[in-house]
């Protein structure tokens, strides 16, 4: 199955511009002020409440100020959930982000879900060797493949290592910005739905890897759906599609992600589920990640 109806979200208790993933991470800008977790808090209860009132399960963990983890609200880069009961663990780049592992949101989750097995990949952090979860790696679940464009955060060994271990194929490649310079995660230029893809294709400029990409997606039967560079720098490409308790499906975006799209582009998606948007400015300029960034899908049996 491509999509859950069960997410995961962690509420900003120090919510701030964390200059160590600052480095590599182009979406990021310093506008952090003395309001700013209060703005991030406002947006994030603000964001739950419009998922939930479509349905949608949202289990809601509180960070705790100690150690100071400014990233937190992006849980979906340290850890994912699978439908086999197993849950993986990501090296990450940035040391401040390691520290958001904390025990208490695996103990929360695994209360109302079956966690039967934990696979580690945090041991690459000895070298230097990094792949950031579903912010690396978009991943197809119902085809067992993960797209991901290479970057400091994202390595080809950790990648082929999660491959072997879930039995995934993989579809690698090089992505850049309008300033040439490598995107950070995979998941800003594209978002894998179940019938469609939604891809910055202009971002991969080698032609032969952009057609090993487009040859994946005509295979597994998924309809392109293309934006600019200009949209992925409004997180148009940080969508999520997932669905409520009813089975009805749902793209999720931040408003500036959605009001970036033209009307041609809105009607398309809007033919294949509904759209729902939440305004997350203050978490995508100090941040430099958006909605999707914010969900870690679960699809772990419920006990």
């Amino acid at each position: 199955m491509q999509t859950t109806s069960h997410l995961l979200m962690i509420r900003p208790v120090h919510f701030t511009f964390n200059e160590q993933t600052a480095v590599n991470n182009a979406f990021q800008i310093a506008a952090a002020d003395n309001e700013t977790q209060n703005k991030a808090l406002e947006e994030f209860n603000n964001f739950v409440e419009t998922l939930t009132n479509k349905g949608i399960d949202v289990t809601v963990i509180n960070d705790t100020p100690e150690p100071h983890t400014p990233d937190s609200i992006f849980p979906n880069n340290w850890i994912s959930f699978h439908n086999d009961g197993t849950i993986l663990l990501y090296p990450m780049y940035a040391k401040n982000r390691r520290q958001e592992r904390k025990p208490h949101v695996i103990e929360t989750v695994g209360k109302k879900f079956s966690i039967n097995n934990t696979i580690s990949l945090t041991n690459y952090e000895d070298n230097n060797l990094f792949l950031e979860g579903t912010g690396s790696m978009v991943l197809d679940r119902e085809n067992k493949i993960t797209y991901a464009c290479l970057s400091q955060r994202t390595d080809v060994t950790v990648l082929q290592d999660f491959c072997t271990k879930m039995n995934y194929s993989s579809v690698f490649f090089y992505a850049t910005d309008a300033n040439n310079s490598p995107i950070y995660h995979t998941n800003v230029m594209m978002c894998v739905a179940d019938k469609y893809v939604v891809i910055c294709l202009d971002s991969i400029k080698d032609e032969k890897e952009k057609n090993i990409v487009l040859q994946s997606f005509e295979k597994t039967n998924k309809q392109v759906v293309t934006i600019t560079l200009e949209q992925m720098n409004k997180f148009a490409g940080n969508m999520l599609q997932v669905q409520n308790k009813e089975g009805k499906k749902f793209l999720v975006m931040s408003s500036q992600a959605y009001h970036s799209l033209t009307s041609e582009q809105v009607k398309i998606l809007q033919e294949f589920n509904e759209i729902i948007h939440s305004n997350l400015t203050t978490i995508e300029t100090n941040g430099g990640g958006s909605a999707r960034c914010m969900l870690a899908e679960i699809f772990l049996p419920v006990k």
